[in-house]
């Protein structure tokens, strides 16, 4: 808040010392040195006369005739002195004061004295202001701080809230039950909130499909738009076995409610009997297939738009039939987007090289090996994206 400025009212000497002119000099002196001051008014009735100082006494003292004790205090003072009014503020005080080159000034009001200002009472009054302020602005301060670790603490409260909520909307409960299925996941959002998620859709008894989506950004914007791309995938996705109708759908349900957001998508749908993967892709980093057979790792690489972004956008689907003892690891950018100390970038490269290494781990164990790699490569340095990892281990059924 804002203060009003320090006024000579407020640092003055409210009832000065007053002594008539013919008040002798010796008991002006003894009233000063029992008082402990260094000037006082002199005055005719009510009227202002004089003022004396010690600057007064030592300017006459030097050369002054014996006796001078009893003169009247009417011959060494200063007559007729500079004066000031009560509400001038004290830096201006102090520039007269300068300029002047005196030490003391009657403060009058109207015609009446009202008060005495020195300089050392200027100086000695604007400390004890300024160390009132302080006083007081801390106490605001801190009062300030504990409404905002209150605001911060209710926010993080209903952000943790809102998070656990978002858990439980936009992830499945548990990974489908198909004996031939095994499943190893990794859900981190960097914020309490996040823009990834995946999701799981039965179409039929013999197809069950696998979405993982990326909103583009972080914490609660990306969030919205995650949960609305999530609202619109299960609306679809059960009524389909069609990969590129799903995106299709979602993209153009999409458009105008990203604002200038975008989600990235991978959805493949997976024939239980035959073990053919068809699936599609809206930008999203393409997942990786670990071929138990010859050790190799294949890119399931496909073509489209980020979601909501392009109103007419058509999502081709590819297929490919899978083996018994493949794994598939799916991921958001957030994995192969970690940096290290020196800036350089984990990259799918390394995640490759790390899952042909590890490929014939189970889901579980593969997953946790693919998480070591990249948290060995960044060493100290934090994540600056939702991370999510899905393994997902074909086995005979």
């Amino acid at each position: 808040m804002t203060r009003p400025a320090l006024t000579v009212r407020q640092v003055m000497q409210s009832e000065p010392v007053v002594v008539p002119l013919s008040c002798p000099l010796r008991e002006v002196m003894d009233r000063m040195n029992h008082l402990r001051i260094g000037a006082v008014i002199v005055i005719e009735g009510d009227e202002l006369c004089g003022i004396f100082s010690e600057r007064d006494l030592l300017r006459r003292v030097v050369d002054a005739d014996p006796g001078w004790r009893v003169r009247p205090v009417s011959e060494w003072m200063t007559p007729n002195p500079h004066t000031i009014a009560p509400d001038v503020g004290w830096d201006e005080a102090v520039s007269l004061m300068d300029r002047l080159r005196v030490r003391h000034l009657p403060v009058v009001e109207g015609k009446r004295v009202v008060g005495i200002i020195s300089t050392r009472m200027l100086m000695n009054r604007r400390t004890e202001y300024l160390n009132r302020l302080v006083e007081e602005n801390t106490r605001e301060l801190k009062q300030a701080m504990d409404e905002v670790i209150a605001r911060d603490a209710e926010l993080r409260y209903n952000l943790r809230a809102a998070g656990r909520f978002q858990t439980r909307l936009l992830l499945p409960h548990s990974p489908p039950d198909w004996p031939e299925l095994h499943w190893g996941v990794h859900y981190a959002p960097l914020d309490h909130l996040g823009g990834d998620y995946y999701d799981i859709a039965h179409p039929d008894p013999d197809h069950l499909g696998f979405l993982i989506a990326d909103a583009s950004g972080h914490s609660i914007a990306a969030a919205m738009v995650a949960i609305m791309s999530r609202i619109v995938f299960t609306e679809v996705a059960s009524s389909t076995r069609s990969p590129g109708v799903v995106l299709s759908e979602m993209n153009a349900r999409l458009q105008g409610l990203a604002d200038e957001r975008f989600v990235t998508a991978f959805y493949g749908v997976l024939d239980r009997r035959s073990r053919v993967l068809t699936y599609t892709s809206a930008g999203h980093p393409y997942p990786l297939r670990f071929l138990a057979r010859t050790g190799e790792v294949q890119r399931l690489s496909a073509q489209g738009f980020m979601l909501g972004i392009m109103p007419d956008e058509q999502y081709r689907e590819k297929s490919v039939e899978l083996e018994p003892g493949d794994r598939l690891c799916f991921y958001t950018d957030g994995l192969i987007e970690a940096r290290n100390e020196v800036g350089e970038g984990y990259g799918t490269e390394r995640l490759e090289q790390t899952f042909a290494a590890h490929g014939l781990a189970s889901a579980g164990p593969l997953m946790e090996c693919l998480l070591a790699a990249q948290r060995e490569f960044r060493g100290s340095q934090l994540l600056s994206d939702d991370v999510t990892l899905v393994v997902s281990e074909l086995r005979a059924g």
